[in-house]
């Protein structure tokens, strides 16, 4: 049987709190790419910005784009699941 091996990263939020989260998605969408984290009590998704050489995760603020991006990920995913 084949072990899901998952890489992690952790954040640091605004209070200085640092949290691990699994990288359980990275994806594109209409010229942007979006990170979905997923800790022991939340999932999270990010926006991935490149400034030069570096890239950031960003939060995403506005619910109705969260929920639009989420949309379609999962019929994307309906349409072509993993093996």
């Amino acid at each position: 049987m084949a072990e899901n091996i998952r890489d992690y990263i952790t954040i640091e939020d605004e209070n200085g709190n640092e949290k691990e989260y699994s990288i359980e998605a990275l994806f594109d969408m209409e010229d942007n790419s979006y990170a979905l984290l997923k800790s022991m009590d939340e999932t999270i998704l990010m926006k991935i910005e490149e400034e030069g050489d570096e890239q950031y995760l960003v939060g995403i603020t506005d619910p109705e784009e969260k929920s639009s991006i989420l949309d379609a990920y999962e019929i994307a995913i309906d349409e072509a699941p993993a093996d």
